[in-house]
Parts: structure tokens; sequence; C-alpha cells
């Protein structure tokens, strides 16, 4: 009897560069919400103790690529894909993919940028008027971010620093670290925390996608909606996009892998 393997699984790896591994179960859970297929297989991975345990500065991003990059080298043969699931332009993504060519790479910020762009309805203004555009932007955490997150939207859409992108509403912090939402700061202060920072953002325009820039968001959806609907309505609520970069990056991933299958030899 001949056997033929008509089905190949994706085995995706999700790599929380963090020390922490109460915020890779936070993304844990976050997956098990998704609808995916019966063939795509995931598994997380969280840094060993010498990464930073929350991610923060410029800093933490480096170490944590510095050590979570030698950790890995050599044991990705098995996998088709690796998503980094830390909010930021890290450089794990440039460096896995260059070591690993088999592999389809990406991490949740450019996943996030891409699902964004791709729920934006049209303008809303015809060809020749002054251009108004719907919105989209990033609720996140620390000071640092709002400029480090700023500059590299731009870098990804291939924009010079200086032009403006009348798509971007830009990035409002929280004052909050990451390990914040896993532990250690009252939830409430959270709550309105998100909410402030969301509603800072929807003032800028017409915002329809808010993009909870922290994997450590993961699950808090609803404070966003609530806050949308304190100050627009809940019809303007139920309408916004909410996009948690690691369920973006899963979903993206498991397409790309099929893509480059289906489209080289």
């Amino acid at each position: 009897m001949t056997h033929r393997l008509l089905r190949q699984s994706t085995r995706i790896l999700v790599v929380n560069p963090n020390s922490s591994e109460s915020m890779t179960h936070g993304v844990e859970e976050a997956i098990k919400r998704m609808k995916l297929a019966d063939n795509t297989e995931i598994y997380t991975y969280t840094a060993p103790p010498e990464s930073p345990a929350s991610i923060n500065t410029g800093e933490d991003v480096t170490l944590s690529a510095d050590v979570v990059y030698e950790n890995l080298r050599g044991k990705l043969a098995d996998y088709d894909a690796i998503l980094v699931a830390c909010y930021s332009v890290h450089p794990l993504v440039q460096w896995l993919a260059l070591d690993n060519p088999h592999l389809a790479v990406t991490g949740i910020f450019e996943a996030s940028v891409l699902a964004t762009l791709s729920l934006l309805g049209p303008p809303l203004t015809s060809a020749g008027e002054d251009e108004k555009s719907r919105m989209w932007g990033v609720v996140t955490t620390g000071k640092f971010w709002e400029a480090h997150l700023s500059d590299g939207v731009k870098h990804f859409l291939g924009q010079k620093t200086e032009e403006t992108n009348f798509k971007f509403g830009g990035v409002e912090s929280t004052g909050l670290t990451a390990g914040d939402f896993h532990g250690g700061v009252d939830p409430a202060v959270i709550r309105q925390k998100l909410k402030d920072a969301t509603q800072r953002l929807l003032s800028k325009g017409p915002v329809e996608c808010v993009v909870m820039g922290c994997a450590g968001m993961a699950g808090l959806e609803d404070i966003i909606r609530d806050a949308t609907e304190e100050k627009y309505g809940k019809e303007q609520a139920e309408k916004l996009f909410v996009v948690d970069g690691v369920l973006a990056g899963v979903g993206l991933l498991e397409q790309t892998v099929k893509n480059r299958r289906m489209f080289r030899k």
C-alpha cells in the first residue's frame, strides 16, 4: 500500500523574549481563543533568567535580543515560523530571519501594523479634496515607547521620520510597565491608565483601530472598548477594531507558511 502525505502541519514558535513565565501564560491564553486550522501547532518559549523580566527600555530590548539569540541558536530546525512576542522594533526579528531562511519570521509589532492597515476603511474624502483619512494608533506602556514605536512605524512603512502619515494617530503611553499587567499593580489603576491613554488617542481624529502595544495587554480589549464608549458612545465602540499583536502575528504566520509552500518551488 502506498501512503501519501496530503496535509502538512504548520509549527509556529511564539518567542517571549523576556523571562516572565506569567507573561508567556497570558500570551498562551490569548492564542487559545483563536480559531486555527487543525494542523497548526503553536509552541511557546520564555527567555532564560538572564533576560529582563520586563522589557521597558532600549537597553532591555538589546539585552533580551542577545540572550535569546544565543539561547535559540541551532534549535529552530523543526519549526516553520517564529513570532517574536515583544511589542517593539526587536532585533530578533531580523536576526532569526537571516539565520533561518527556511522560517517565516515576524514580530507582533510588524504583524499589528499589517493587520491594522488591512482593517482601515477607505478615505473619508473624495479624490482631489484635502486628504482626510481613517486613522489608527497604539496604546502602550512607558514613555520610552512613544518615540521608539512612532519611528518604528515610519521605518517599517518606508517613510522618512520627518514625514507625516495621515493614517497614523501616534502612540499614547499609560506610564505602566509590561510587568505591571501581571501583578504588583491594582487592576483598577491599570484600567484607568489604559482608558486615559485610549481616550487621548481617540481625540486625535477618526480612529478606527487601536493597537495594544504590549504583549502583556492580552485580554484587555474590553477596557479599550469601554473607554471608546465613554467618549463616543456604544455604536462607535462596537465598530472599533482592537488589535492584539500576538493574535495578528499568529494569524499572519499561519497564512505566510501556506503561501511559501504554494508559491515557492
